[in-house]
């Protein structure tokens, strides 16, 4: 039943937005690097690599260079038009081509790149590998401040690898197994709302038993217990 929404809603949505995702094709096309689409190989369902779509937002090199696939606040590998995508996620709604040849789910955990991915531990690993990917998902809603996090003192590697993505892991593996239909509609509906209102604590109180965040990420994650 999942596939069938994950068809439809993307079909859809490609449907009503392509108005308004052209334009953006022609600015990234004749803006920044001449770049219109940034794919990056993501760990999918069972393990299998595949190739994410985006609006490019960042240099070509952007991998190699500074805290690799890691992005922080202010990073200076975004590009100027980049900022204003990624800060609304528009960089993200090329991903609904993954969602409708099958690469992933509208909602589901995040898909990672090897390197990040490495950062969780094999056991959750493998309960994140079950299910195909997510376009959002609990850890997405979560973590919707990402980037602000990642500033400042924060802005390390080792910061996410051993605070930000066990706590991920965490909320990724509790969607796995609480997943039911409630929760994808559900997560759904949240993720338009914390795109609006991002330091809302509407998410705490509708997936109860979430898992609790440490303490360096109670204050910024709007923890409600």
């Amino acid at each position: 039943m999942e596939r069938i929404l994950d068809i439809f809603f993307s079909g859809l949505a490609l449907l009503v937005l392509s108005p308004f995702l052209i334009p953006i094709v022609i600015f990234l096309r004749i803006t920044g690097e001449g770049e219109i689409f940034y794919l990056q190989e993501r760990i999918g369902r069972e393990g299998e690599v595949f190739k994410l779509y985006k609006f490019a937002t960042m240099l070509k090199n952007s991998p190699n260079m500074s805290t690799g696939t890691v992005t922080v606040k202010n990073d200076s590998r975004i590009l100027p038009a980049g900022r204003v995508l990624r800060k609304t996620k528009i960089n993200e709604l090329p991903q609904l081509l993954n969602i409708f040849i099958g690469d992933m789910s509208v909602i589901g955990p995040r898909p990672l790149t090897i390197q990040t991915f490495s950062s969780y531990s094999i056991e959750i690993q493998e309960v994140i590998k079950q299910v195909r990917p997510g376009l959002s998902g609990i850890g997405s809603i979560i973590f919707c401040g990402e980037e602000d996090i990642l500033a400042g003192g924060n802005g390390s590697v080792d910061f996410y690898n051993n605070v930000i993505a066990p706590y991920k892991g965490l909320l990724e593996e509790w969607y796995v197994r609480n997943r039911t239909l409630k929760i994808y509609f559900a997560a759904i509906f949240i993720t338009a709302w914390v795109v609006i209102f991002p330091k809302s604590t509407l998410a705490w109180r509708v997936f109860s038993g979430l898992p609790i965040p440490p303490v360096a990420l109670r204050v910024p994650l709007n923890y409600q217990d």
